[in-house]
This record gives C-alpha cells, structure tokens and sequence, in this order.
C-alpha cells in the first residue's frame, strides 16, 4: 500500500487532464501507461471510453512477386494514425497469389489445394484439397459456414460460370447451380464487387451496376437487379455491414469525378434506404493521389467503419 500511494504521489496528473492526454496517445503505447498505477488503468479505460475511442484497424497483407513469395502483414491503426508490422507465427508461404474477400477472409488457390484463413489476424490457416475446376481468378466469399468459389474458370474449363461450395464444417466441397449467363463476360473478381452476410452472397457488376445473388442453403440465384439510383455512376462496388447492403459510387466520368456517395440498401429486398454521405471534395483529390482520373476504387468495412482506396495501394479512409 505504501509503494502504491508512493506511485500516486510521484505521478501528479489526474481526472480529465490525464484522460484527455491519454487520448494522444498511439493505442499499442497505452498498454504499459495501464501498469503505472490503479488510478491511470482506469484513466486509460475511461480515455478509451470517452474521447478518442478505437476504431476498427486496416489489415494490409503483401506478397513478394519474387521467390519465395514471401508475405508480410500490416495494420493500420485509424485511432492513432500509424502502420503497425504484425509478427505472424510461422507465416505460410505462397506461390500462387494470396487474395483477401469480405475483408475477414484470406485465401489461396493452387492446383492441389485450397489454403484459407478465417481468424482476424490470420494466424491459423487451413489446408484442404482444391475445387474440382481449376480457376484463375474466381469469386470467394464466405456465407455462414460456407465458401462459395464461383466463376473465374480457365479457358479449357467446360463451364466458366462453375460454382463449388465448401462446407467448412463437413470439410467437403460440392458442385452447384452455375452463375447467371448474363454473367459470362464478367465472371471473376477482377470485374465483380463481392459482399456477403451470413446468409446470402452479393455481386455486382462494377462497370453496370447489375448485381445478382445466391443463397447457399437453397443454392438459388436471384436477380438481376439495378442498384443505381443515379444514372451518373459510371462504377460502384458493394460491401455489407450487418445485413444490409452498403454501395459506394463514382459520379461523373473518370476524368472528371463530381461525386463519391455512400447509400445503404436493404440486404433482403435489396431496395434503397438512404444516402449516408457524401465524400468531401479534398478527400476525393487525396484519393486520386498524383494521378488525373479515378477509374475505379475499393471498400472494405468493419464496425460501420468505412475504407475506401484505389486499387494502386494509395489507402483513403472515411
């Protein structure tokens, strides 16, 4: 008791002043500032509580393009606006390359076997054996205890539009009802906005705005649906927070963007809700960076917490 009051002593800032310095300072420096006294660790909680609050952060994995493709594994802390390096256990390496989808699940396809990772920070992985056709650049997205793995088929494939289905549960895939026909031209990631919720998996056609969807438990497409309101959209891409669906818009043309909007959508009926917001101007400016045009742009959200970057690696958040 005597070392403690002492403590108390020596440390003279309390109350608000000491919460609102605490809510200066960078989120992972906090931990150590808990163990000063009683009165601090409740200081910090109360910082956390009160003021400048956690938010969610940005997960960034790369992978070298040289062998052995290693992979490295950044966090972007939007609370304290810095870049943390994340140490992974025994990191897995990759030679095919390592593609995330609906912002928690990380994935890898190779000829003899499908690698996935499903924890938050990616520290466990599981290897089981790959879809029965091979594809280069397919859809994948989890919905519920599933993964949908659709489209994306090699050329020497019989049906580009395959969709197989892993129970992750059961470890077994299965082959379904194929994508839409009016999907054929556009059938893999590099042309499609994924979203999912638990049960229902979204996408959507960046160039049009068409979206379809499919429902695992049934294994039946619906759509095609319109999503735009505004016929100034020239590419849009979707995410889901809870069970509605979230678009994200750019209005005009790429060379001269007027707009980027924000609206929520319903998840089941897919009819709007509201518009959230709309992107301030200079924010617009910074996410071009030095480039002219904006052709294209990608979301990832967590928390109602919204990341919006180009495709270049210039990272934007709002």
């Amino acid at each position: 008791m005597a070392e403690e009051q002492k403590k108390e002593e020596e440390v003279a800032i309390h109350g608000d002043v000491l919460e609102t310095i605490l809510s200066y300072v960078p989120l992972i420096n906090l931990l150590p500032a808990c163990f000063v006294s009683k009165t601090w660790n409740a200081a910090v909680s109360s910082s956390l509580s009160r003021f400048n609050k956690p938010k969610p952060w940005l997960l960034v994995h790369t992978q070298s393009i040289r062998r052995p493709h290693a992979t490295a594994f950044f966090a972007y802390d939007p609370r304290s606006d810095i870049w943390l390096r994340i140490n992974q256990k025994q990191p897995p390496q990759h030679v095919s390359p390592l593609r995330s989808s609906n912002s928690t699940l990380l994935h890898v396809l190779h000829p003899s076997n499908f690698s996935f990772s499903i924890d938050p920070f990616h520290l466990t992985w599981h290897h089981v054996n790959p879809p029965a056709v091979w594809r280069l650049d397919p859809i994948v997205a989890m919905v519920g205890p599933r993964i949908v793995v659709a489209g994306g088929a090699c050329d020497f494939e019989d049906d580009p539009l395959a969709v197989e289905i892993y129970d992750i549960s059961t470890r077994t895939w299965e082959r379904t009802e194929s994508m839409p026909a009016t999907l054929k031209d556009s059938a893999s990631s590099t042309w499609l906005s994924i979203a999912a919720n638990t049960r229902t998996v979204f996408m959507m056609e960046q160039s049009t705005g068409v979206t379809h969807s499919f429902n695992p438990d049934s294994k039946t497409w619906y759509g095609p649906f319109d999503l735009r309101p505004d016929r100034s959209i020239y590419f849009s891409v979707i995410t889901c927070v809870g069970g509605n669906l979230i678009m994200l818009g750019l209005l005009g043309d790429a060379e001269d963007v007027n707009y980027v909007k924000v609206w929520e959508l319903n998840g089941e009926s897919l009819e709007f809700g509201k518009e959230i917001g709309v992107m301030p101007t200079e924010l617009v400016e910074k996410l071009k960076g030095e480039g002219t045009s904006l052709n294209s742009v990608r979301v990832s959200c967590m928390g109602g917490f919204f990341y919006i970057y180009i495709i270049l690696g210039s990272l934007g958040n709002w």
